[in-house]
């Protein structure tokens, strides 16, 4: 089976503008940790260790976040005054997801009690902050799409960079779709406003094979172009 073609890094060197987003994803993981401080007595530390399942699934999902974030500027490189807008928010919205993001999964490993109407507040919440993340991601890339010719991207590429904006628009939809259940469904049944998310996994996978079979097509057009043009400068007189 032949490797897939990989896509070109046109960023070599960390930017102002990462260095800055890496503190500030730095900042928000230090904001999920389960305390500041070391435990003194064994109390405290097995109630430490009762945060880390939470703990651990907040950092997966920042790592998640971040690692987007870092993929972009190495595909890319951009620094112009839309990128800067856009990234400015993303980090804005991050720092404030933080909050819902620990509050959620700190709740499934603790026994709480919540009102129907305190489930639909945070449920919303905690989705219209993961479809803000995504939409902003989805701007990201579709303006890096528009500007594909300054760029130079080949036709992969160019494939790459539309599948990350579908995907993205799947987050989003998943993200509404739990905030719509939060509101609308009955109030034994708001919990699926939660467990939704596992279609993440379903749609994303539907995603990524559709496009997979594109980006097939392209790395062949790719190939084929490339072969047609050195065979013509090869036949050239000299």
């Amino acid at each position: 089976m032949p490797k897939e073609m990989p896509f070109r890094y046109r960023a070599h060197e960390v930017s102002r503008i990462e260095a800055f987003s890496d503190i500030v994803f730095g900042f928000a993981l230090t904001l999920i940790v389960v305390s500041l401080e070391v435990p003194k007595t064994y109390a405290e530390l097995i109630k430490a260790m009762h945060g880390f399942p939470a703990f651990a699934l907040c950092f997966a999902i920042l790592l998640w976040i971040w690692h987007t974030h870092y993929t972009f500027y190495r595909r890319y490189a951009l620094h112009d005054e839309f990128t800067l807008v856009i990234n400015s928010l993303l980090l804005f919205v991050v720092l404030f997801y933080v909050y819902p993001l620990k509050f959620i999964f700190s709740g499934m490993f603790e026994d709480r009690q919540y009102t129907a109407g305190n489930a639909r507040v945070m449920f919303t919440i905690y989705g219209l902050g993961f479809v803000s993340i995504f939409l902003l991601y989805a701007l990201l890339y579709h303006h890096a799409y528009a500007k594909r010719d300054e760029l130079q991207l080949n036709l992969v590429e160019q494939h790459d960079t539309l599948t990350h904006v579908w995907m993205f628009g799947s987050n989003i939809a998943v993200g509404l779709i739990s905030v719509a259940i939060a509101w609308l469904a009955p109030d034994n049944r708001i919990g699926f406003a939660g467990y939704v998310y596992f279609l993440l996994g379903v749609f994303l996978t539907t995603v990524g094979s559709i496009r997979g079979n594109g980006r097939r097509r392209a790395e062949q057009k790719l190939v084929s172009d490339s072969t047609a043009a050195t065979s013509t400068q090869t036949i050239q007189p000299t």
